[in-house]
């Protein structure tokens, strides 16, 4: 494991984007595991400025998402199909059939998650997965339990997963209940792991997540026994390390 040390947000989307195209310009037809939230978006706008600037070419990448919520359509400004296009998808020349995210509008969890791991799989797996953390240490939608999850799955969302995502919606009584997430087992898989981390409201969980015991109830804590992880984090999120 690797972490680096940045001073801020704008440092550590600048760094992030970096390690990401030097993935597609070393293979041009790689797969990338993707993340939302707030804390990706800096560097998906370095990525579009980059490929502004010539210096990068999406014609050939293929794309997986971490998650989606189960129940919101495409359309709808929450679901994270709509984050992708908005941030990043409909900014570059990535085409839209190499892009997947789950189907947040299938009812059947079982058809959905048995899918969307079986699709990962005939890609060849994930060249490098970017992942957020959670303020309770989840990655991807995988939230505390007493057990890490193999596969893609539909997950209840915690209340403080609930809590933290709010704010983008008119009420807390919109925020989606449940997600569709890969699972611990299938983040691992990845060859590579980038994650990111920033402010000081995630460095309790950081530390936990470097330094702390291997334990489903801080799930991002896996991430200590892969073979190849990158950590960018500021410094105001590795104020507890």
């Amino acid at each position: 494991m690797r972490i680096y040390e940045v001073k801020d947000y704008q440092e550590m989307s600048r760094k992030a984007a970096n390690i990401l195209a030097a993935q597609v310009i070393l293979k041009p037809d790689c797969v990338l595991g993707l993340a939302t939230g707030s804390t990706p978006i800096g560097a998906y706008d370095a990525l579009v400025e980059k490929y502004e600037n010539g210096d990068l070419d999406f014609s050939e990448v293929k794309t997986v998402n971490l998650d989606e919520y189960k129940g919101l359509t495409r359309e709808n400004d929450q679901s994270y199909y709509y984050f992708m296009h908005e941030h990043l998808f409909d900014r570059v020349n990535i085409k839209l059939e190499n892009t997947n995210v789950p189907d947040g509008t299938e009812a059947d969890g079982a058809k959905e998650c048995a899918r969307y791991e079986a699709l990962i799989a005939s890609m060849g797996g994930v060249d490098i997965q970017l992942l957020g953390l959670g303020r309770n240490g989840h990655i991807g939608f995988n939230e505390p339990a007493d057990h890490f999850e193999k596969m893609t799955h539909c997950v209840d969302l915690a209340e403080s997963t609930i809590e933290a995502n709010k704010r983008f919606f008119a009420s807390a009584d919109d925020v989606p209940r449940q997600a569709y997430t890969m699972g611990i087992g299938t983040i691992m898989k990845a060859k590579k792991i980038l994650l990111i981390v920033n402010g000081e409201d995630k460095a309790d969980a950081l530390a936990k997540v470097l330094r702390g015991p291997v334990t489903p109830k801080v799930q991002g804590s896996i991430l200590q026994l892969h073979q190849d992880v990158v950590v960018v984090a500021d410094q105001a999120a590795l104020s507890k390390m």
